[in-house]
């Protein structure tokens, strides 16, 4: 039988904060979003904007906070400098910018590396301090938090894990040691119209970790992305310098690319202005792409024809509904 995200999706954490008179206070947030799927949900999803280094298979997702991880706020303590940051996902295609643009407007960063093979030397060489933790292993966190003021998360799991190990149980264990060790400021990446999209995995988790965060009362600013232009030269420009095919479709679907330098460069003007505390903002392109404008852009710069695999979106409909038969519960 074909699975379905759950259309409860309920977390609950508890809260212990301090006041400054010093009064003990406990909140327990409880959040539950409901949805309404339709009965031909697809259940197979690739996405060509965000995660285009990803094709998620639709799974079971159960977006809970575990009630028994409490969460105690140290605050206040010994001052940090507005200047720290912790970026986490900063080995990534955006946040290996944010990392830069960090250090060029004079930020000390400090960047929260999982334990690799490959050291990430690129990140010290720019001037940033690196830290070993993962997110999948909630005691390794609280350590990296000493002494920031900001965590600015560009975080996503690998292809080959489950999607929840990362996007939700790892993000929810960030927030709460970030509650716990008074961080003033939280800066989440999300997915444009993520709430418009439950059937596709990342999506409602992303929209889940929108609400959890809101709910935590944690200082913070939600930005949306669309996608990322860096990702076309890999899907599109190069292949067709190197006279290889490319995929593309008669889909009418719009993507407001963005070069991830620009999305770094806005996100410090959002994390200066104190008018966006608490906000969800979107960036975008200042246009819309469709599959088929931007193979003719790539066309035309590179002074050749593309060698194009058109798929009509039918058939990818037609497919995605065939292989829901395929997958087998676990």
């Amino acid at each position: 039988m074909a699975l379905r995200l759950p259309t409860q999706l309920a977390t609950r954490g508890t809260f212990h904060h301090h006041h400054n008179n010093n009064s003990k206070s406990t909140t327990t947030a409880a959040l539950s979003w409901r949805r309404t799927l339709s009965p031909d949900t697809p259940l197979i999803h690739s996405s060509t904007s965000l995660t285009t280094k990803k094709s998620y298979v639709q799974q079971m997702v159960t977006c809970s906070a575990s009630g028994s991880t409490q969460a105690v706020n140290l605050a206040p303590g010994t001052p940090v400098r507005p200047t720290s940051i912790l970026v986490v996902g900063s080995t990534g295609t955006l946040g290996r910018q944010i990392v830069r643009r960090a250090l060029d407007e004079g930020y000390d960063v400090r960047c929260l590396v999982r334990p690799r093979p490959a050291p990430a030397d690129f990140l010290r060489d720019w001037g940033a301090t690196v830290v070993n933790a993962d997110l999948s292993k909630p005691e390794t966190i609280p350590a990296t938090l000493v002494g920031i003021h900001t965590i600015i998360d560009c975080a996503t799991g690998r292809p080959e894990e489950p999607i929840k190990t990362v996007d939700w149980e790892g993000k929810v264990a960030l927030i709460q040691c970030a509650k716990a060790m008074g961080i003033q400021k939280y800066v989440f990446f999300s997915i444009h119209n993520c709430d418009k999209h439950p059937e596709v995995p990342l999506m409602e988790i992303k929209y889940c970790t929108e609400k959890f965060l809101q709910d935590s009362g944690l200082p913070h600013i939600t930005i949306r992305l669309c996608g990322f232009m860096q990702g076309l030269i890999g899907q599109y420009a190069v292949p067709i310098l190197e006279e290889k095919s490319v995929w593309g479709t008669d889909a009418p679907t719009r993507i407001a690319y963005m070069d991830t330098q620009d999305i770094a460069r806005l996100t410090f003007i959002a994390l200066r202005n104190e008018k966006v505390n608490g906000k969800l903002l979107t960036f975008a392109g200042p246009r819309a792409w469709t599959t088929q404008e931007v193979i003719a852009l790539c066309e035309r710069l590179a002074g050749q024809d593309a060698n194009v695999t058109a798929v009509p979106v039918t058939i990818l409909r037609f497919t995605r509904q065939l292989t829901r038969f395929f997958r087998v519960d676990k």
